[in-house]
């Protein structure tokens, strides 16, 4: 099989893809500046060494990168996301679920509730005015 040009391996798209996701969410909760940014591509970097160790996992990036991103806003900003949907008590971050597996999701560990798929929070934010 000839290539014309250089393809993008599938190791590259899940980072490409990855990043995305995490930035959509940062964007959603206006938490996107350039230091927060430099998170993720640092988390990219080293999910990127994770993966060629383990293709398998590739399907496992996103959730990875988000968690990792969550895990370094906490020491810097403090917690990230925090719920939309516990009106009461104190505020909480979402968790990532599957902690390793494909498929991830913004879940809040208090009422069970599965709050958005990594990369779609402003689904829950009600997207634009109508």
């Amino acid at each position: 099989m000839e290539h014309t040009g250089s393809p993008v391996s599938p190791l590259e798209q899940a980072l490409h893809a990855a990043r995305a996701l995490v930035l959509a969410d940062l964007v959603a909760r206006e938490v996107a500046e350039a230091d927060v940014v430099s998170l993720v591509e640092e988390s990219v970097a080293q999910r990127r060494w994770w993966v060629e160790q383990w293709p398998e996992g590739a399907e496992y990036v996103a959730g990875l990168v988000a968690q990792d991103v969550q895990d370094a806003l906490l020491e810097r900003k403090g917690r990230w996301p925090l719920c939309p949907v516990c009106g009461s008590g104190d505020p909480h971050a979402l968790d990532v679920e599957p902690e390793l597996g494909p498929d991830p999701h913004w879940v809040c560990h208090k009422s069970g509730v599965k709050v958005a798929a990594v990369g779609a929070l402003d689904a829950v934010l009600g997207g634009p005015a109508s």
